[in-house]
């Protein structure tokens, strides 16, 4: 529990995430769990979630996951998919690897509601610098 504190508190540093309301939930090797409390600064003006809600907690996941055992790995290409409507105020993203090379990652990003129900599946490729 220590640890995920303090990689809580190097992450706050990720302002605009953290803003949008991106809590880490659990770490593990390179694997993060992130949620985000949904409320109506969320919302777009047809009522929905705005995409980009999406996006942020998936990428904080994505940086999380890729950088809080060693800092410097940043994302090259994304590729999202809204599959979903959260039936839920809480959305939960989890960041697994699927390829760790020497120069570049590939990770996979879903992200559900607290019913998991799925909303968004996101594939994110890394460089490390």
């Amino acid at each position: 529990m220590e640890e995920l504190e303090k990689i809580r508190e190097i992450f706050r540093n990720d302002r605009y995430a953290t803003e949008t309301g991106a809590v880490i939930d659990e770490i593990g090797d390179h694997y993060a769990k992130c949620s985000l409390t949904l409320n109506e600064h969320h919302k777009n003006a047809a009522g929905g979630i705005m995409g980009g809600v999406y996006f942020t907690l998936a990428d904080f996941t994505f940086a999380v996951a890729t950088n809080w055992q060693k800092m410097g790995t940043v994302s090259i290409n994304s590729d999202i998919s809204f599959i979903g409507v959260p039936k839920s105020d809480r959305i939960i993203a989890e960041a697994q690897l699927i390829k760790d090379g020497r120069t570049t990652c590939c990770y996979n990003v879903f992200i559900s509601d607290e019913l998991g129900n799925p909303v968004a599946a996101v594939k994110f490729v890394g460089f490390h610098k």
